[in-house]
C-alpha cells in the first residue's frame, strides 16, 4: 500500500515579459504549493514613502513590483524607461498589499491619475506579483483569497483612476482581471487594464514595445530540428505568414518588426512515498511513466493545466530507498512577433493604455 508524504511540482520557466536577447539561461523558481520569496534584494532595493516626495510629483505613480536577477534586466529597463517619462517610481514592494498600503500611506488628499503595475506574469501560473506580503504569486485560483484579506478602501483612487499592469499576457485572462479590479473597487470603479500580448522594455528599436507570442514545444535534449519543428508551430499557427524556421533561429531582434525567438524549459517534478520497497512501481520506459502519469488524478491534473502535451516532455524516474521520484522537462521555443502599427506602416504600435486594438480594459 502506498501513501504520499509529498506531492511537488516544480516548474521553472522564464517569466516570458523581459527582453528576449537577454534572457540567457535565466531561469525563474516557481511551485505549486510552494513560494520562492525576495528575502536579502528587498533590503537593497529601498522605496520612498516620503508624503512630501510624492506631492510634488504628477498623479501618475509607477511600481516596479520585482527585481532582476543575474544579467536580466527587465526591471532595471522598466525602470529607465518610466523615468523617463517623468513618473515617480516605487521599488521594493512586491504585493498588491504592500502596494494599497503605499497608496493608502501616502494619497495626501490627492487622487491618483494612473497607477502603474510592472510584473512578470506568463501563460502557465499566473503572475509573479503576490497577492499578501510574503504569500503566494496572483493566479485566478488564489485570488479570491486575497481579495478576501485586502478588504478595505484604496485611497485616492476614483472613478477617473486608471489601473494599468504591464503583466505579460494578462489581458487575455479578463476573469483574473476582474477579480483584480475588485480589490481597487470598494469605493470607487477605475478602469483596470493589462495588454494580452508581452511587454518588452529595453528592446533594440524602442524603449517599450508589445510583440504577440507563438509557443513549440520538443522533450528537452530531443530536438527534432528547426525544420520539424517549424512545421509544427506552422500546423499550430495556420494563419500566420511567419518564417518560421528563420524565426526559430534568430535569437534577437535584428531588425525593426522582424520576429525573432528565445528558449526555456519547463521542469516538472513529483516524489512518492512508500510503505515498502516492493510496492514501488518500476518505471523503467517512457511509455511506462506517461501511463503512471496519466492514470494519477491529481498529476493529469497539474499537466492539463499546463496546457502542453506529455510527450512533449522528456521523462525518468528514479528510486531512492522507498521514494519513487518522476522528472520531466520540456523545453519551449517561443516566437516573438512584434506588434506594428497598420497606419504608421515601419514602426511598432505605440503601448499607449487607451488604444483597446492592444490593451484589454474592464
Amino acid at each position: 500500500m502506498k501513501f504520499f508524504t509529498t506531492l511537488l511540482v516544480l516548474f521553472t520557466l522564464f517569466l516570458a515579459c523581459e527582453k528576449a536577447s537577454l534572457y540567457k539561461n535565466l531561469e525563474a523558481e516557481m511551485t505549486i504549493g510552494l513560494s520562492k520569496i525576495p528575502s536579502k534584494q528587498e533590503n537593497k532595493l529601498a522605496f520612498n514613502t516620503s508624503k512630501s516626495a510624492y506631492k510634488n510629483t504628477a498623479q501618475s505613480i509607477v511600481f516596479v513590483a520585482g527585481f532582476d536577477e543575474d544579467d536580466n534586466t527587465y526591471y532595471t529597463n522598466a525602470t529607465a524607461y518610466f523615468k523617463s517619462k517623468n513618473n515617480h517610481v516605487v521599488e521594493g514592494l512586491y504585493s498588491l498589499e504592500e502596494i494599497i498600503n503605499w497608496l493608502n500611506t501616502n494619497a495626501n488628499d490627492i487622487n491618483y491619475k494612473k497607477i502603474h503595475i510592472v510584473t512578470h506574469s506568463n501563460a502557465w501560473r499566473g503572475m509573479s506579483l503576490r497577492g499578501l506580503k510574503g504569500g503566494e504569486r496572483i493566479t485566478l485560483k488564489n485570488i479570491g483569497k486575497t481579495s478576501e484579506m485586502l478588504l478595505q478602501s484604496t485611497l485616492g483612487v476614483t472613478d477617473e483612476t486608471s489601473i494599468v499592469f504591464h503583466s505579460c499576457g494578462l489581458g487575455n485572462n479578463p476573469k483574473l482581471l476582474k477579480e483584480l479590479k475588485n480589490i481597487f473597487s470598494m469605493d470607487a470603479n477605475p478602469k483596470v487594464t493589462a495588454s494580452p500580448y508581452f511587454n518588452i522594455f529595453g528592446g533594440k528599436y524602442a524603449a517599450h514595445y508589445l510583440a504577440q507570442p507563438f509557443y513549440v514545444f520538443h522533450p528537452t535534449a530531443q530536438s527534432p530540428g528547426p525544420m520539424q519543428l517549424a512545421q509544427e508551430i506552422e500546423k499550430t499557427y495556420p494563419h500566420e505568414t511567419i518564417d518560421w524556421f528563420t524565426a526559430l533561429k534568430t535569437r534577437e531582434e535584428t531588425t525593426l518588426g522582424t520576429p525573432y525567438s528565445y528558449r526555456f524549459n519547463i521542469p516538472v517534478e513529483w516524489e512518492f512515498e512508500y510503505e515498502s520497497t516492493d510496492d514501488i512501481p518500476q518505471l523503467n520506459s517512457k511509455d511506462a511513466i506517461l501511463d503512471f502519469v496519466s492514470d494519477n488524478d491529481e498529476m493529469a491534473l497539474a499537466m492539463y493545466e499546463l496546457n502542453v502535451p506529455l510527450e512533449k516532455f522528456r521523462w525518468t524516474s528514479k528510486i531512492s530507498e522507498n521514494t519513487l521520484k518522476i522528472y520531466g522537462k520540456s523545453t519551449v521555443l517561443c516566437v516573438l512577433k512584434p506588434v506594428m502599427d497598420v497606419e504608421d506602416k515601419g514602426n511598432y504600435v505605440f503601448p499607449i493604455v487607451e488604444n483597446t486594438a492592444v490593451y484589454t480594459t474592464l
